[in-house]
């Protein structure tokens, strides 16, 4: 108590006034400006004087609450610096100073360390310029995209049933209407790097904006040979992509990215499986195509819903794939559009022909008909022969099901974020179907699956044999898209084992081991 009862103590110094004795009494905790005011009036020295003070012997003695007291026998002297009484003190102190400083500069290169700073201050001032107009510039595209939506639903007039879409088909002879006079997206050049990285499964799907992802298109329709093969005007085939990205609603997973997704799979397996070499170029546009259109207006809520809620889908389609009939619809919508019509220049039998090997591809991407066409495809990949028409279809059929489900090939960091996304709209529609007292799938409600659970069976008893039966005709995706499907079930199959040991609460040693072991760090201490 004593030690800290004198810390808080005041400060008393003697000072020589003219020959006389001066007391100056302050607080421990004052600041040196306002010790040196008490010193200056103490001394009748004006107010904002430069001072020094010294003791008996001519030391200088600091002016700060630390300073050490004196006696009456002892004191200090109180001088002006201006009126020079240190002299050569005075004079050698500012000296070494001014010494001090030079080296000071020289050490830490102080004059282009500013040079530096100020150069990089503008660089970054110049940059939150331009970020803050690219903000500016998508605030108004997604504004002048929310009025042109808004517009579109106020022309569909009424909507019968609990999903509404985007047209309404109420008359048969009415074609779409452009929601707006396409302009031309900006022209990027890509590197030699993202062109090799197109053709593999690994590419990250998540670092690429909308009109980077219509000129990636854009170069697969031109690198495959289709533009020249279908004598697309190039412009044309712009307005087409344009209007494509336009009609993918902004979904958690259904979306233009997930379009982007499956096109770019699709274009993969045309390079790694060589199928130039085994197909023709209209089999390489109808696979193209139909994977750009394969979830065009996509609603968010899948065909069970349609059906279950009685929506105009499900109605207008007789719950027959109404929502894989609904993407049909809508593509040839647009195609219809003479801006729009990649394939205005293919004669009147050849287009039908495309035309309906498109709706077939897309009509094949409806889950429900999983089985029946990979036991079909299994009864002729032993025998295959590609110039059996019915067999190169069946095969079309199974690769844009397997680009449409092809997440899990891709690396974990991209394909993680893509579960998210659909569990994500799989909640929003079993919410939706517990308020309007429908049924709920187990898989898509919130309160009883994971993400392991959820990904596990569909990898092991979906993905993995589809995969596998495409290998026997082309052994060479075994291992860039096989093998990181068995490496993905092994990856969700530890985290379950992790989720059930947390849940059971008394494996925690086995816990530690097998997050130790997904982290790939077994030398981890916990």
């Amino acid at each position: 108590m004593g030690s800290s009862s004198s810390s808080y103590a005041p400060k008393t110094i003697y000072l020589d006034v003219d020959g006389k004795v001066q007391k100056v009494v302050f607080s421990r905790h004052c600041s040196p400006c306002d010790i040196k005011e008490l010193l200056c009036s103490s001394s009748n020295i004006p107010r904002n004087t430069a001072i020094t003070m010294v003791d008996p012997e001519g030391a200088l003695v600091s002016i700060d609450p630390t300073m050490p007291t004196n006696s009456p026998n002892s004191l200090y002297k109180v001088i002006s610096l201006s009126t020079g009484q240190l002299g050569d003190k005075e004079d050698m102190f500012q000296n070494v100073l001014s010494q001090v400083a030079e080296q000071f500069s020289r050490a830490f290169r102080i004059n282009e360390l500013k040079t530096e700073v100020t150069n990089r201050l503008a660089m970054l001032e110049k940059r939150v310029e331009l970020e803050g107009l690219k903000v500016v510039e998508i605030e108004k595209c997604k504004n002048d995209l929310k009025k042109l939506r808004d517009e579109m639903t106020s022309r569909g007039g009424g909507r019968v049933g609990n999903c509404p879409c985007k047209y309404n088909f109420s008359d048969d002879g009415k074609k779409l209407n452009p929601r707006r006079d396409v302009p031309s997206y900006p022209k990027y050049t890509l590197s030699q790097e993202t062109i090799e990285a197109l053709k593999k499964p690994t590419f990250d799907v998540w670092h690429w904006e909308h009109n980077e992802m219509l000129s990636c298109l854009e170069y697969m329709y031109h690198d495959l040979g289709l533009v020249k093969e279908f004598n697309m005007n190039p412009i044309t085939l712009k307005r087409w992509l344009l209007g494509i990205q336009e009609n993918y609603r902004s979904n958690p997973f259904h979306n233009f990215r997930h379009c982007f997704c499956v096109s770019q799979m699709m274009y993969g397996m045309i390079n790694l499986c060589n199928l130039p070499e085994k197909m023709t170029l209209t089999d390489m546009g109808i696979l193209m195509t139909a994977a750009v259109c394969h979830d065009l207006d996509h609603p968010g809520y899948n065909n069970t819903y349609q059906i279950n809620a009685r929506t105009e889908l499900a109605v207008r389609y007789n719950d027959i794939s109404p929502l894989e009939n609904h993407h049909c619809a809508v593509a040839f919508q647009i195609l219809s559009l003479p801006e729009c019509n990649i394939f205005a220049n293919v004669e009147l039998e050849a287009y039908k022909q495309i035309r309906q090997a498109i709706i077939t591809l897309i009509l094949a991407t409806d889950m429900a008909r999983h089985g029946e066409i990979l036991d079909s495809f299994k009864h002729k990949v032993d025998s295959f022969d590609f110039t059996n028409e019915e067999h190169v279809t069946c095969l079309k059929m199974v690769l844009i099901k397997c680009c449409d489900i092809s997440n899990e090939v891709r690396p974990t960091e991209v394909a993680e974020p893509w579960v998210d996304c659909l569990l994500e709209e799989y909640f929003m529609q079993s919410d939706r179907e517990k308020t309007e007292g429908l049924p709920v799938a187990p898989f898509m409600d919130r309160d009883k699956v994971t993400k392991p659970t959820a990904q596990i069976g569909f990898i092991k008893f979906v993905l993995i044999p589809m995969f596998e039966t495409v290998m026997k005709l082309f052994p060479q995706i075994e291992e860039i898209m096989v093998q990181p499907l068995r490496d993905s079930r092994d990856h969700y199959e530890e985290l379950k084992q992790i989720d059930d040991a947390m849940t059971e609460g008394s494996g925690s040693r086995f816990m530690i081991q097998k997050f130790k072991k997904v982290m790939g760090r077994p030398d981890l201490r916990l």
